[in-house]
């Protein structure tokens, strides 16, 4: 298959790249956390105001819903570009609920909520892991009863990055608690301001407290805000994960780390040599650039599935793996080349890149269980890519 951009594509990519580096702030590389300055996070906010301004945030999409009927791969380059620079771009709403309510949703809710994703007005969380429920995520607990014009929401989910500061949520909730595990199941847009909603921040072993816990009791959702058909919300979901697994964005930040790291292997020594010298460290580097070109033609695999209108589930899953793994090694490699100072993180003088590599390798491991650990993602590769027999 032939990858090769047009000379428009080229030049859009130009284009991004020259506003991204005229825009984003010289401080932007060293924030890990908006809610580590208040500024950041309405950096952040102003940042995605300008990308919706240029109607480059879901190009794709319809240009009724603030899309510009771009192709799939125009998007993929702003998001490639958007990665490497680290951009804060898109987000939730963009990537997977969008996608999924211009499949599944109502002429309503397309108008109500797609615009609003495309013009930077609002973000979104994702609402499916509970305590009992995350690989087995048809196992969720968490409860929609039928209550007349609204659903009433009870229940418990964990590990939801962004919720203390998203607009809305996109709930996975079961409508009926007697069906089969993998029936029942329903999807809803849950405003977060709602009465009745608790959240409850927690640190990961990264310092960062992202991902909280997020607690339903007696929860009203307009029953205008179930979206698809009550009950098949698995298969929907399936859909919705499919876009959530897909993207050009873990290469793109891969290359810029591999960068990183290159130069650094050029301009450091140790025992008064050079460690690029090193045969050890230029095959790690040479085995990371391999590596993140197989995620990148991988991704471009989707995109080009995506583009044709073809089904792209079982690719979604092997680029997911093959990247979020990818980001594990590259974080790890990183953590080898500075050797004991690898250890340090932000704050200590002697911290490398100012401990944001050793950062990265505390958080990367999380990446590793959202949308499906690697052994769901092998599972459907097997099954749905293979068509090997499923063993219960």
């Amino acid at each position: 298959m032939d990858y090769t951009f047009t000379a428009n594509d080229e030049a859009f990519r130009n284009e991004v790249r020259t506003f991204l580096k005229q825009e984003l702030p010289a401080w932007w590389d060293e924030v890990e956390d908006v809610r580590e300055f208040p500024e950041a996070h309405e950096f952040s906010k102003s940042f995605k105001k300008k990308l919706a301004a240029k109607g480059w945030l879901a190009m794709a999409w319809p240009k009724e819903y603030g899309g510009q009927g771009a192709s799939v791969f125009q998007q993929m380059i702003f998001a490639e570009e958007s990665s490497y620079f680290g951009a804060p771009a898109g987000g939730q709403g963009v990537a997977w609920v969008g996608p999924a309510i211009l499949i599944y949703g109502t002429d309503e809710q397309k108008k109500k909520f797609l615009p609003k994703i495309t013009g930077a007005e609002i973000d979104f969380c994702t609402l499916y892991t509970e305590p009992g429920a995350g690989s087995d995520l048809a196992a969720l607990q968490t409860k929609a009863r039928r209550d007349g014009d609204d659903y009433v929401i009870n229940g418990q989910k964990i590990f939801n990055g962004g919720a203390d500061i998203a607009d809305y949520g996109w709930l996975a909730a079961r409508t009926d608690p007697d069906a089969p595990k993998h029936r029942g199941i329903s999807l809803f847009v849950l405003d977060m301001k709602t009465p009745g909603i608790t959240i409850r921040m927690m640190k990961t072993m990264s310092g960062w407290a992202t991902h909280p816990e997020v607690f339903f009791d007696d929860v009203r959702i307009p029953k205008e805000n179930l979206v698809g058909e009550e009950n098949r919300g698995w298969y929907q979901m399936a859909v919705s994960l499919d876009f959530e697994r897909s993207g050009a964005g873990r290469n793109a930040a891969a290359k810029r780390v591999l960068e990183d790291l290159v130069e650094y292997a050029k301009t450091t020594r140790r025992n008064s040599h050079v460690i690029a010298k090193d045969p050890g460290v230029r095959n790690r580097l040479a085995q990371m650039a391999v590596e993140i070109d197989v995620s990148r033609y991988i991704a471009y695999r989707i995109a080009s599935l995506q583009q044709a209108g073809k089904p792209f589930s079982n690719e979604a899953s092997t680029g997911k793996v093959f990247g979020t793994e990818l980001s594990m090694r590259i974080s790890s490699v990183a953590l080898q080349i500075m050797g004991l100072y690898g250890q340090l993180r932000k704050g200590s003088r002697h911290a490398q890149f100012g401990g944001h590599y050793t950062f990265e390798f505390l958080n990367v491991w999380g990446g590793m269980f959202g949308a499906g650990t690697a052994e769901i993602q092998r599972t459907i590769i097997a099954t749905r890519g293979l068509g090997l027999p499923r063993q219960d």
